[in-house]
């Protein structure tokens, strides 16, 4: 079992920037691909950002493309997302979720929330106009 919980949300005008974080506990996190989704009120859940197991590649929604960053510490068992040039259309709940890769090396990034094996319980990013 792998514990997440996000953190860093809030409420910050257009332009802005936040810097999410998730933290695990229950097992390393070295040994999981990650991503970052978000929900927006009577929208379907989409992936914001995702990197692999390896951390060697990123990928990103390309609405966020140029304004996020995905990285993450595997000493500290942490994932995070740093979100600059907010714009209100961002605003929605923010969730990270972890799947367990078998390959050490692995490369792959993963957009289906259905692929994915934990969620934390999101945390919520509002932005102003």
């Amino acid at each position: 079992q792998v514990q997440l919980v996000e953190s860093g949300g809030g409420l910050v005008q257009a332009g802005g920037s936040l810097r999410l974080s998730c933290a695990a506990s229950g097992r390393t996190l070295s040994s999981f691909a990650m991503g970052w989704f978000r929900q927006a009120p009577g929208k379907e859940r989409e992936v914001v950002a995702a990197i692999s197991r390896s951390g060697g590649s990123t990928n990103y929604a390309d609405a966020v493309k140029g304004r996020f960053t995905i990285s993450r510490d595997n000493a500290a068992n942490t994932v995070y997302l740093q979100m600059n040039s907010l714009q209100p259309e961002d605003t929605a709940v923010y969730y990270c979720a972890v799947k367990l890769v078998s390959s050490l090396y692995a490369s792959g990034t993963y957009s289906s929330p259905g692929t994915y094996d934990y969620w934390g319980q999101g945390t919520q990013v509002t932005v102003s106009s």
